[in-house]
């Protein structure tokens, strides 16, 4: 497992223990009290996660929130964990573009998985992303997947169970100022504590991407 960026600001939602996990692989984790948010607090961080949940739980959020997209513009990674499509106290900038959510999701853990972007720097850096990485994933792949999200979003993953239509919107990244800003359904909060291989590698590429020459190294 190879991470770039080391320290991570962790604002827990409801209650999930990725943070424990997180710090079991090597990472520097601190868990931030919503009050306590600001620009200035987050930027000491290579990364910033919000656990499930957290704008549906954490009141403080309605304030803050214009303090952790301004992180990401000046360079920060935000990754936020699925949130229900019901009772969001953050609504009109819970992202830095258009981003609805649904109650769409994924109940078979081997639903069959596709790429939409092999080539982007999600999948391959620092560790590539195949296939193999997501067998052994446990009770789910993902829930409440936004179903509609503006132009600016690049859909990494689509899944597919019991013949219905792909769903496209289980982990999304877009590009905001200097930084980069994740939304992703998946049930990492299930696959990290179950000691899911796969589930590791793709996280530890959302907290490290934009911070290599990983489009130099493609041309190259």
């Amino acid at each position: 497992l190879v991470k770039k960026g080391q320290s991570i600001g962790y604002i827990k939602g409801a209650g999930d223990e990725v943070p424990k996990y997180l710090k079991q692989i090597g990472y520097d984790v601190t868990e931030i009290a919503p009050k306590n948010i600001s620009t200035g607090l987050l930027q000491q961080y290579d990364a910033v996660i919000l656990g499930i949940r957290a704008y549906n739980t954490v009141p403080e959020l309605k304030v803050k929130q214009t303090s952790i997209l301004d992180y990401v513009k000046k360079g920060g990674n935000v990754i936020v964990q699925y949130n229900t499509s019901r009772g969001v106290l953050v609504k009109d900038n819970l992202a830095p573009y258009m981003l609805e959510l649904s109650r769409d999701r994924i109940t078979d853990e081997n639903a069959k998985v596709s790429f939409l972007n092999k080539e982007h720097e999600m999948m391959n850096y620092p560790n590539k992303i195949t296939e193999k990485d997501f067998d052994g994933w446990v009770q789910e792949r993902g829930l409440y997947f936004p179903n509609k999200w503006a132009k600016e979003f690049s859909p990494i993953l689509s899944f597919q169970e019991n013949g219905d239509a792909p769903m496209e919107g289980s982990l999304l990244v877009a590009k905001y100022g200097e930084g980069y800003y994740m939304y992703t359904g998946l049930s990492f909060f299930r696959e990290l504590p179950a000691g899911v291989p796969g589930a590791y590698k793709l996280l530890t590429n959302m907290i490290s991407i934009g911070k290599n020459d990983f489009e130099i190294k493609l041309k190259r």
